[in-house]
């Protein structure tokens, strides 16, 4: 009984740890220690770290707890389907919003392709769950992760360790949302397909 317990304080903590409203910080953090924009100017990264943080986090957030009070869903996890689909087009939306914000940066549009992946992959979430319960966790991960990869196979071999943790993060973050019984192995399996599809679409055709 106390390793299950153990094991399900562990996913739970896996589950929130991994986030999509935290996932752009992890983004950002990586961005600024291991990339050409740790060169950037202190007001850029400021003007990148406010924009992505308030629209991409506080805002969504904002949005779940106005939801929450007006009695529009029953709990912060959102854990109908119906339930998601308003907040996940609101957060496609402000996806948006804070690209086009970081896309006045000319040398940015890295961070700002992947900002309009995860509205992509936002969107296309929306759509899918109006009919089937995809795994949003997993879904970010694997927009990430797609960035990462596409970072390594443009040539940059610092990005190796940050791709390999995000790899072994997505694992453990789908076998934690299975433990917790909140998706099947297929709702799992979609969301990273979706995250890395999205992602790679972004990345290097638009």
């Amino acid at each position: 009984m106390t390793s299950q317990r153990f094991i399900t304080a562990l996913a739970r903590a896996i589950s929130w740890a991994m986030h999509p409203l935290i996932m752009p910080l992890y983004l950002l953090l990586v961005l600024f220690s291991q990339t050409t924009f740790s060169l950037f100017s202190p007001l850029a990264k400021w003007y990148m770290c406010g924009t992505v943080v308030l629209l991409a986090m506080v805002a969504p957030t904002l949005v779940i707890l106005l939801l929450r009070f007006v009695g529009w869903i029953k709990n912060l996890a959102l854990s109908e389907r119906r339930e998601r689909v308003i907040p996940l087009l609101v957060g496609a939306i402000c996806y948006l919003i804070a690209a086009s914000l970081i896309g006045r940066i000319d040398s940015a549009t890295f961070l700002r392709k992947l900002l309009v992946a995860a509205a992509l992959a936002e969107t296309l979430c929306a759509l899918i769950t109006t009919r089937w319960q995809i795994s949003l966790h997993v879904t970010a991960a694997g927009v990430m992760l797609s960035g990462f990869i596409a970072m390594n196979l443009l040539g940059l071999p610092q990005m190796f360790a940050p791709m390999l943790i995000t790899l072994l993060g997505l694992g453990a973050l789908g076998s934690a949302r299975l433990y917790l019984g909140k998706h099947n192995l297929a709702q799992v399996a979609a969301g990273a397909l979706l995250g890395l599809c999205a992602g790679f679409f972004a990345l290097f055709f638009l």
